[in-house]
């Protein structure tokens, strides 16, 4: 696929998981229950120990899921990750650097922001999405005004999303959504009952957002 085609596919369910475990074993199991369950994008946090030899093992066995890898924060992080075969980069912050190694490789790059001013700067620099983290410093409602400002911020609310509110964010205007132990806590059979409510609740909020617009 194409950074463009690739970036459609992560946003395309309004929702991809973030998984962040103590060990690569439980990091795999983790996201293969939210892959098993119905979700189709995943990224493993670089935080866990062992992430890029999950993420390789996870880019290996479900060749059709859209594997990415979370926190990167530098250059050397974003090509192992993409070398290990990642297909999407997410970091929690801005780093110009991470944008143009994900690009040399045709990878999308979603940096983290927090304000319009960094929204602004993450355009200029080419981010394909915007990380809205933590996103539960502000809400929905944020969005939406930041968004009558800035209609071409493509926005990812993240950290503090919850089943309950995710809906709430995409009515606002907000993309996709990422979500860690909200959805990937409890063993995987919790799991599936949560990705499936969860992809219910996100299609109606999308439905009544287009025919508010309509």
């Amino acid at each position: 696929m194409y950074r463009w085609e690739l970036i459609q596919a992560v946003t395309a369910q309004g929702a991809f998981g973030i998984v962040r475990a103590d060990t690569a074993r439980e990091a795999v199991d983790a996201a293969e229950a939210v892959l098993d369950a119905g979700l189709r994008a995943v990224e493993v946090a670089l935080t866990t120990p062992g992430a890029v030899g999950a993420v390789e093992e996870l880019a290996a066995s479900r060749p059709d899921a859209l594997v990415g890898a979370g926190t990167v924060l530098d250059a050397t992080a974003a090509r192992t990750a993409v070398a290990a075969g990642a297909r999407f980069l997410v970091s929690p912050s801005l780093h110009p650097e991470v944008i143009r190694a994900g690009h040399r490789y045709g990878v999308p790059v979603l940096p983290g922001v927090s304000t319009p001013t960094e929204m602004v700067r993450a355009l200029e620099e080419g981010a394909d999405a915007l990380k809205l983290f933590p996103a539960s410093a502000v809400s929905p409602s944020w969005i939406r005004d930041v968004r009558a400002a800035l209609p071409q911020a493509p926005l990812i609310p993240t950290g503090g999303v919850t089943i309950g509110n995710a809906p709430e964010w995409i009515a606002a205007g907000a993309v996709a959504c990422g979500m860690g132990s909200a959805l990937t806590s409890g063993g995987a059979a919790a799991a599936g009952e949560r990705v499936s409510a969860l992809l219910d609740a996100l299609a109606r909020a999308r439905t009544e957002r287009g025919a508010a617009h309509g």
